[in-house]
């Protein structure tokens, strides 16, 4: 592989928790259209993946695959109990000392680095997402961000912002810290989004003397909670009373009709808003010149259900769409694919590969993600399926068929892609074979086995209501 003899930087913007569905360019969720303008140009000038997926699942596992390009999945050596955070998913700690990172890789071949982020897990004690970068920036107080220990919410101000009806002590509890870390934020340029898109912008300002660079820009936001200004509130319901800014992790039948549509408006704001910072951005870019020799890649980490399947949260196992899918758009200063579509199925460990070769740099280590771009504009495809680890649930996606399971091969859900509606039914019972044969691959992705702890995981995890009899064995 040969460097390029101009020098080409490149940008990563990952948001966390856009639902591929909420992009304009996309479609329209269950619950109406989101405006989302600066994206939807954007698409006219880049080259659009309708299939694409993450490689496991949530927070901090993604993040350590696309700075890796290497699988996480099946979480070998990953049940991480570290101090200064929670036990959370497989996966869920810092980046093997063992494994380069995108930007150790880019820095080494003369890249100047840097990070602007919100996303606070990536900086918790114990954390080293950091690495490799020449600046890196922390916007603190996202969620449970220690950031600030007063002045105390009233009961009024927890009573604005979630229904009474909904309150329990976990929820009030976060609802307290996330209220005192956003005390005195007074206008839009105070909210997160706003920050991280405006110190992105600033960074490229004061980084004008660089041969080359590569930044990478982590917006939290549209992450629960979804507080958002009340005008973009106001564009998908104009009603007043209490609002619902929390995700409950649970099954939306508790919830009143209009707490439900207060929930989706809040987040559907906040995508607009998050759309027009990015667009702050992205024009900031095209005033410096930075468009005509700059890779730029836009991502999610993931989606979330707002009472898709009377479900809000997001979860492993059942897996859904509007957690798995993912929008991905690839600006290539040269027009690579502008305007274009395409089917071919692409994971988050394949951005690295596609960043590096762009770069024209060699990987240190041996990748398992692959280069995609000129494959796909070429033949239409790099890989026949796509895998997602998350906890003790694995999905396997590929052209005809959705499947999902337990790590060790029980409750299965198949999904046939080409039916009317493809999400509406599970036909595993139907399709025995094909059940087995998906479950070999998630296998065969996982190097040929899963490891003991999350096959315990699986075991002591409850079947999901709706799956199939069937457990799923190697072949």
């Amino acid at each position: 592989m040969h460097r390029r003899k101009a020098p080409m930087n490149v940008v990563l913007v990952v948001f966390d928790s856009l639902r591929k569905d909420c992009v304009g360019l996309y479609g329209t969720p269950p619950w109406g259209a989101v405006k989302t303008p600066h994206l939807d140009a954007l698409a006219e000038e880049a080259l659009v993946f309708d299939r694409a997926y993450p490689e496991s699942l949530p927070t901090l596992p993604t993040r350590r695959a696309i700075y890796t390009g290497r699988r996480v999945y099946p979480f070998v050596n990953a049940d991480f109990r570290l101090k200064g955070d929670f036990v959370g998913a497989p996966g869920w700690g810092p980046i093997p000392e063992d494994q380069d990172t995108l930007a150790e890789m880019l820095r080494g071949a003369g890249y100047r680095t840097a990070l602007i982020a919100d996303v606070y897990h990536m900086f918790k004690p114990s954390k080293n997402y950091w690495r490799g970068f020449d600046q890196w920036t922390f916007l603190r107080g996202q969620e449970r961000d220690p950031y600030r220990s007063g002045p105390e919410p009233t009961q009024a101000d927890i009573d604005r912002w979630l229904p009474k009806a909904l309150q329990t002590p976990q929820k009030v509890d976060f609802l307290r810290t996330c209220l005192k870390n956003m005390h005195e934020r007074t206008k839009e340029e105070d909210y997160f989004n706003a920050r991280v898109f405006t110190e992105a912008a600033r960074w490229l300002e004061q980084n004008r003397d660089a041969d080359r660079f590569f930044l990478t820009v982590e917006s939290f936001d549209p992450h629960e909670p979804w507080f958002v200004p009340e005008h973009y509130r106001r564009m998908y319901d104009d009603s007043d009373g209490p609002q619902q800014v929390v995700s409950g992790y649970s099954d939306t039948t508790g919830m009143t009709p209009e707490a439900l549509r207060r929930t989706q408006a809040n987040y559907s704001g906040l995508v607009t808003m998050c759309d027009r910072w990015f667009g702050y951005f992205h024009e900031a870019m095209g005033a410096m010149g930075l468009l005509e020799n700059t890779l730029l890649v836009v991502t999610s980490d993931h989606g979330h259900s707002i009472g898709d399947k009377a479900y809000i949260g997001k979860r492993g196992y059942p897996s859904d769409p509007s957690v798995f899918d993912v929008p991905l758009l690839v600006r290539h200063p040269e027009g690579r694919g502008a305007g274009g579509r395409s089917d071919a199925v692409v994971q988050h460990h394949d951005l690295t590969a596609e960043m590096l070769r762009f770069a024209g740099v060699e990987p240190s280590q041996p990748l398992d993600g692959m280069p995609f771009l000129e494959e796909v504009l070429a033949s239409g495809e790099i890989r026949d399926h796509a895998t997602v680890g998350w906890g003790a649930g694995v999905t396997v996606i590929e052209q005809a068929w959705f499947f999902n399971c337990k790590a060790d091969g029980s409750g299965p859900f198949l999904y046939d892609l080409g039916a009317d509606d493809p999400y509406g039914r599970n036909v595993a019972d139907e399709h025995p074979d094909v059940v087995q044969e998906l479950y070999a691959t998630a296998l065969a992705d996982a190097g040929g086995a899963i490891p003991d702890y999350i096959r315990e995981l699986a075991r002591s995890q409850k079947d999901a209501p709706g799956c199939s009899a069937l457990a799923a064995r190697p072949v």
